[in-house]
């Protein structure tokens, strides 16, 4: 699966976007037009490891909901997860099982790396 979870009102997202400018063989799925299954994340959890590492504890609504302060679980990771785009760490890239999450410099230059060979 070759596949770009991202949001399209992300600035980040669509600098970094534009920056790997994806071949037509990578899918690329707005996460808010069309919201991440229970299969696929299912899968990028297998790839990740834990659902936490595809859970960014930078969204808003982590600290609105007073998540900051909760002792959350893996199933609790995966239930926010599937509650609302805006807990995953974005953008999310699949290359050939290969899982590369958030906008560091160095995972974006990873992915990028990825893509051209």
């Amino acid at each position: 699966m070759n596949h770009i979870f991202y949001l399209k009102t992300c600035n980040t997202c669509m600098r970094i976007l534009k920056e790997l400018n994806p071949t037509s063989n990578i899918k690329l799925q707005d996460i808010k037009e069309h919201p991440i299954t229970v299969n696929q994340l299912e899968s990028l959890e297998r790839l990740a490891g834990s659902y936490e590492a595809l859970f960014s504890k930078r969204a808003k609504l982590y600290t609105e909901m007073g998540l900051k302060n909760a002792d959350l679980k893996e199933a609790d990771f995966k239930h926010y997860l599937l509650e609302h785009y805006t807990f995953l760490k974005r953008p999310v890239i699949v290359l050939d099982q290969n899982i590369f999450i958030g906008n560091s410099s160095k995972v974006v230059a990873a992915a990028k790396k990825k893509m051209n060979d």
